[in-house]
């Protein structure tokens, strides 16, 4: 039986994937997380960058698990696959960069829409930094990718370079879907996702 780890985007918001969860079987272990500090989630002090969110993530994890990520979070599933890989069983990779570098994939810049969204969120989110491009080549386990074709801030192009260095990835791409697409077409995302964890 599955167990499913939620990562949301920078929104932080451990609701954000639970239209999904709501649409897989019930008898499945689920656990929705928020990250502290970003969006309108309270800030802690143990918080201060992305190594932290890692370990939060990897504190969890006692036994094989899936990790199902959005956005920013899809950096975290990915760092954790790489980083622990007997402990990733399955990964769902949903508009997100994977820790590649976007430079030169048409990615826009969603920096100042979410400061102006989330104006208390932690500084270190928007901080100007250098993007690190993860080695997913040496991610082993099999991973769903799921763009939108309507996606400014994560375009097709990232999902398309993404499949092409994971050994072992399909991509879906969803007519009209941006870069809220797992809240929008709920229904479609959980069947995708269904299918790819019990495959």
């Amino acid at each position: 039986m599955p167990r499913v780890f939620f990562l949301p985007g920078a929104g932080g918001s451990p609701d954000f994937w639970k239209p999904v969860g709501a649409l897989l079987p019930a008898e499945w272990s689920k656990e929705y997380f928020g990250w502290p500090g970003l969006g309108n989630q309270p800030h802690d002090p143990a918080i201060g960058g992305m190594d932290d969110l890692v370990r939060l993530v990897a504190a969890r994890i006692d036994e094989p698990v899936d990790l199902v990520a959005q956005s920013m979070g899809g950096v975290i599933a990915a760092r954790l696959a790489l980083e622990r890989p007997h402990s990733v069983r399955r990964l769902v990779l949903v508009v997100t960069s994977g820790g590649v570098d976007m430079a030169g994939l048409g990615a826009a810049d969603w920096r100042t829409d979410y400061r102006r969204s989330f104006p208390r969120a932690a500084e270190w989110i928007t901080a100007a930094r250098s993007s690190p491009d993860l080695p997913v080549e040496k991610i082993a386990a099999p991973t769903l990718l799921i763009w939108g074709d309507a996606d400014a801030i994560s375009p097709v192009t990232v999902g398309r370079h993404l499949q092409s260095r994971l050994p072992n990835a399909q991509l879906h791409i969803l007519p009209g879907g941006d870069h809220d697409l797992a809240q929008k077409q709920p229904e479609l995302v959980a069947s995708l996702i269904d299918k790819h964890l019990t495959a």
